[in-house]
């Protein structure tokens, strides 16, 4: 029983263990993997991109006659998405689409455009449902609004592969919780260990010296 720990203890007892210490660390490597590239459904992220002005050209291209819903064309189009992004989030024309997708619309500060953001497991259902979306927010645009325009600038693509999980990150995670869980096995069960192994546990425990041992025949095959 080792009743005061110093780290040389511990790592002389970690190194009396290490070959316990890598199989379970390798062990637990191994499942984090398996069950990342086997049992956790992968996840694919695509994102479409669409702005929204505070004022509509006329036929001519020019905007010097413009009708507009704010008056300054920067902040009021920056409000104009902000506007958007809240009408476009609780539109039930547009959540009626999003067909089990993650979907997140959002705006950058002080920015006139409007990223539309979709996970799920199926990668093409995420970019349909991107672009879908994407069409129908120019519908909602438009029925609510007389003034101003909205466009497409990006839309989405197919992601090829999916985002998440990561099975090498998974791995190495893996790794690290076995590495940190042996080690606390290797050390808990030596403090728990209540037998005496050698005459050093004697005079640690007693705090005596020991002079002679009597050695054990039976064990020696004697």
């Amino acid at each position: 029983m080792t009743n005061n720990l110093t780290i040389q203890k511990i790592i002389g007892i970690l190194l009396h263990r290490i070959k316990f210490i890598i199989i379970v660390t390798l062990a637990m490597g191994v499942l984090f993997f398996c069950v990342s590239k086997f049992f956790i459904p992968p996840t694919y992220e695509t994102s479409a991109m669409i702005y929204v002005q505070n004022y509509k050209n006329d036929s001519t291209g020019s905007n010097a006659d413009a009708q507009k819903i704010y008056q300054s064309d920067i902040s009021g189009s920056s409000n104009l998405a902000s506007v958007c992004v809240t009408l476009f989030k609780n539109s039930d024309e547009i959540t009626a689409l999003y067909n089990g997708c993650n979907v997140n619309i959002s705006v950058a500060d002080d920015s006139f455009f409007i990223t539309i953001y979709v996970s799920g497991n199926d990668a093409q259902d995420c970019a349909n449902v991107a672009n879908q979306i994407t069409e129908k927010c120019a519908d909602v645009f438009n029925n609510r609004f007389v003034y101003g325009q909205i466009g497409t600038i990006r839309t989405a693509k197919t992601p090829e592969r999916p985002s998440a999980p990561n099975n090498p990150k998974n791995a190495l995670l893996g790794l690290g919780v076995g590495f940190i869980a042996s080690c606390l096995i290797v050390v808990l069960l030596e403090i728990i260990d209540t037998t005496i192994k050698s005459d050093d546990n004697l005079s640690e425990i007693y705090n005596i010296p020991v002079f002679a041992e009597i050695p054990d025949f039976e064990s020696s095959g004697r």
